[in-house]
């Protein structure tokens, strides 16, 4: 029987591996240039936004004071005399978005503890995808809900004077749409928390409820940070529900219960008309986009400042 020396079996096994290590090298440099190429490209398209955001707009803003523009509250470029002043559609938005808020974050985070925390592994798999069908419903069918069923409901029961048109019930229905994208953020963040950092609550006596709030949620902040911006950005970013449910009038007010026209709502409003390309009422499209973009990439920044110093703290 013939035999295969070592040092020639050891030759034949290292010439093997450096064959394979050449087929591999450019199936990773292939991979790693695709990614590369995903990379520039996501930066290119949000460029040409920015781009096309500003280009459009500074024809507006040479019309149009700067100041006026942020500090008016009267709103009616589409009407005689024409007013530019932004802050109602500003408060629209934000009080739409802080009634969302108000019903997403503590159902997200209590639905995101229970999930983590205290649902069986069978049950959680089984509500967890569930909940997040709430996410891929059309949000003209939200807006068709808070419209038909909430505003009638809070009408017929605790706000009789409720008009047909207001930011309430838009707030509560983008609020439940919304709810998944805090919770299954929150859970996956509170789920990669080290399981002896439990083990190490439970040793000292805390139970389960103490462990969730006061060990895993504080060391998952970061992440639960992350789905919170999400979150509001969501909400700033929602045009259908406001713009069927929530009116379509700019009304300078912060009461929930009244009518007023969100900033998404005014841009689909307009987009929708027969404005020429050079008026200035199409150039309040880009205007009031770019002051949109600014408010969100403020909050997303805000978010990024706030995960970067809770993961240096825990």
């Amino acid at each position: 029987m013939t035999t295969v020396p070592t040092s020639l079996a050891g030759r034949g096994g290292s010439l093997g591996t450096l064959r394979a290590v050449k087929r591999v090298r450019p199936v990773q440099a292939g991979i790693e240039f695709l990614l590369m190429l995903a990379a520039v490209f996501s930066v290119a398209i949000t460029g040409g936004i920015v781009y096309i955001l500003v280009t459009e707009s500074l024809p507006f803003f040479n019309t149009v004071p700067l100041w006026e523009f942020l500090t008016s509250t009267m709103w009616t470029p589409l009407f005689e005399p024409p007013r530019y002043g932004i802050l109602p559609l500003v408060t629209g938005t934000v009080v739409t978005t802080t009634v969302a808020l108000a019903v997403a974050m503590p159902v997200g985070t209590i639905l995101a503890i229970w999930l983590s925390e205290f649902a069986p592994a069978r049950l959680r798999e089984v509500v967890k995808p569930i909940m997040e069908m709430l996410s891929a419903v059309p949000t003209v069918v939200y807006g068709y809900f808070a419209f038909q069923f909430i505003t009638p409901l809070l009408k017929g029961t605790i706000l009789p004077d409720l008009p047909t048109f207001n930011m309430l019930s838009a707030g509560l229905v983008m609020g439940i749409m919304i709810v998944p994208y805090v919770s299954s953020l929150s859970e996956d963040a509170m789920r990669a928390v080290p399981m002896l950092l439990r083990e190490g609550s439970y040793a000292m006596g805390a139970g389960k409820l103490a462990t969730a709030i006061r060990v895993v949620y504080p060391a998952a902040l970061s992440g639960i940070g992350a789905a919170y911006t999400l979150a509001i950005a969501r909400a700033v970013g929602e045009t259908m529900i406001v713009a069927i449910a929530a009116g379509g009038q700019p009304s300078f007010t912060l009461n929930p219960t009244q009518p007023a026209q969100t900033m998404t709502a005014f841009i689909v409003q307009v987009s929708m008309g027969d404005n020429p390309h050079d008026s200035i009422g199409y150039q309040t499209i880009f205007a009031v986009g770019l002051s949109l973009f600014i408010m969100t990439m403020v909050f997303n920044l805000l978010g990024h400042y706030l995960r970067r110093r809770f993961r240096q703290e825990y």
